[in-house]
């Protein structure tokens, strides 16, 4: 039963297949194993009851029928807890379901629980979920990255085979990087938003975690679809991702290096040369022509998404007031007291700096100032991404400024926490799909990850282009070591 815990989804399903595990015994079998390492991990929420995973899904065949996942803390799923890691929805239970969870258990998926987050999916390094920290399982001393570390670290550690997360501006690309596992942030409206709940509306996007990225492109498939429920959503061309995805790179292929990202202030000497060595195989191994150019909007990206997410922040989250649902100040005298307790008990720290800073930014006399400066340059940004792309099949950076650090490096320095997103934020900004893939080790032991940035609705190009780097390289095999992973 242990070859189970970092088997693929595709080993699982031929094994299921062959009748040598049940679904039941599959579900048991990763709940004992958040039992017996998660404690100190941190990375779930909740682990559902067995019986009621079994009986919630659909039982016919499916894509990912009998395959136990887990769903990050802001994803609605009917019945069950959608805390978003805050006090303020620590009891509200969701009365729907989110489309990526109505199509997950059409494709015959089990949804294990519930996975630990940032508060409301603001922060990078998940330290500011209200309930527990998570760690990463490569060295639990440090941060798996947010905001959806808690997907990242159960896929790493061999929790589960696949989780969801979402990205505003790096919370799925990040915490994969920090722990060595395939994460993809896909084309805005390529998956429906209905039944996330909102951090920046407009940034927002559910992605996924797997171990390796056939893994990730049959989950994303089961994902993805036109919704009319989301007025964002886009019909694609296809969601089979994985039918090409073993193929060669087609002929005359050009993957562009962002060469001021590579020469960042800030990059890790380790991370450069891990990815220079993922350029160096693309251009040497595989043949495809390498361009380097640079990038004019790249230092003014992350002010941007500053400024537009915590904007959008501060709107989306004036509906927890203690009036319909939430949590509910009971020391409160009058209506002001109630509006003004609720939120500042239900909040944490992060949260309720963001929407202060996101009122500044959006109030009279302020808002053409940095509000509407940021569209500007949002607007720029993804101009210039639409003519870089015009010249090149797909774009290559590092995913992270550094490995993983240690949890609290940064309570003093917010600005530097901040500015974790620096190399994912644009593509956000965008709109445009990019895949992190690991890419080696720091002398610490420490994963690094690049990623691979497409134009819109490029995901299977995307998706063989990782897999040819992936399947030359032995990273995906390489798990946390038991020893330490016992030892959480």
């Amino acid at each position: 039963m242990n070859t189970l815990a970092f088997a693929s989804i595709q080993e699982l399903k031929n094994k299921l297949a062959k009748k040598e595990i049940s679904q039941s015994e599959l579900v048991s079998f990763y709940a004992e194993r958040f039992a017996k390492y998660d404690g100190n991990l941190g990375s779930a929420l909740e682990i559902f009851e067995s019986s009621s995973v079994l009986s919630q899904t659909n039982q016919q065949a499916g894509v990912l029928a009998g395959i136990p996942g887990l769903i990050k803390d802001n994803i609605c799923q009917t019945g069950r807890r959608a805390s978003c890691a805050s006090k303020i929805l620590e009891n509200y239970i969701s009365t729907y379901d989110a489309t990526v969870i109505e199509n997950l258990k059409q494709s015959g998926a089990l949804l294990l629980g519930r996975a630990n987050m940032d508060e409301f999916a603001m922060g990078s390094s998940n330290e500011t979920s209200a309930f527990k920290k998570c760690r990463n399982p490569w060295n639990n001393e440090c941060v798996p990255g947010g905001s959806s570390g808690g997907s990242a670290a159960a896929v790493a550690a061999g929790l589960v085979p696949w989780a969801l997360g979402s990205e505003t501006g790096g919370s799925v690309r990040l915490p994969a990087a920090f722990c060595g596992i395939v994460g993809i942030k896909p084309t805005y409206g390529l998956v429906s938003r209905y039944g996330l709940i909102a951090y920046a509306s407009s940034l927002d996007q559910v992605g996924v975690f797997t171990r390796n990225v056939a893994d990730n492109a049959l989950v994303l498939g089961a994902i993805a679809s036109h919704d009319p429920k989301d007025s964002t959503s886009i019909a694609a061309p296809t969601y089979d991702y994985s039918k090409n995805i073993t193929q060669d790179l087609p002929k005359e292929f050009t993957i562009g290096v962002i060469e001021n990202a590579l020469n960042a202030d800030g990059l890790d000497l380790e991370v450069k040369q891990a990815v220079e060595r993922a350029v160096s195989f693309y251009g040497q191994d595989l043949k495809v022509k390498i361009k380097y150019l640079n990038l004019k909007t790249l230092d003014y990206s992350a002010a941007a998404y500053f400024i537009i997410s915590r904007a959008e922040a501060a709107s989306n989250l004036a509906r927890f007031d203690g009036v319909r649902y939430g949590m509910r100040s009971k020391s409160a005298q009058n209506l002001y007291e109630m509006y003004a307790d609720t939120r500042h008990d239900g909040f944490g720290a992060e949260v309720r700096l963001r929407i202060m800073v996101g009122n500044y930014v959006l109030s009279e006399g302020h808002a053409g100032q940095y509000y509407h400066n940021a569209q500007k340059v949002q607007r720029m940004i993804r101009q210039e991404m639409v003519d870089v792309l015009a010249g090149v099949d797909l774009l290559i950076t590092p995913t992270q400024a550094m490995p993983a650090f240690k949890i609290g490096a940064f309570d003093k320095n917010k600005l530097q926490m901040d500015l974790q997103d620096y190399f994912t934020c644009f593509v956000n900004l965008a709109g445009l799909p990019a895949i992190s893939v690991p890419c080696g080790f720091s002398k610490a032991g420490l994963p690094m990850a690049f990623q691979l940035i497409g134009t819109h609705f490029s995901e299977s190009i995307l998706y063989q282009a990782a897999y040819q780097y992936e399947q030359a390289h032995s990273w995906y095999k390489t798990h946390p070591d038991k020893l330490l992973i016992s030892g959480l």
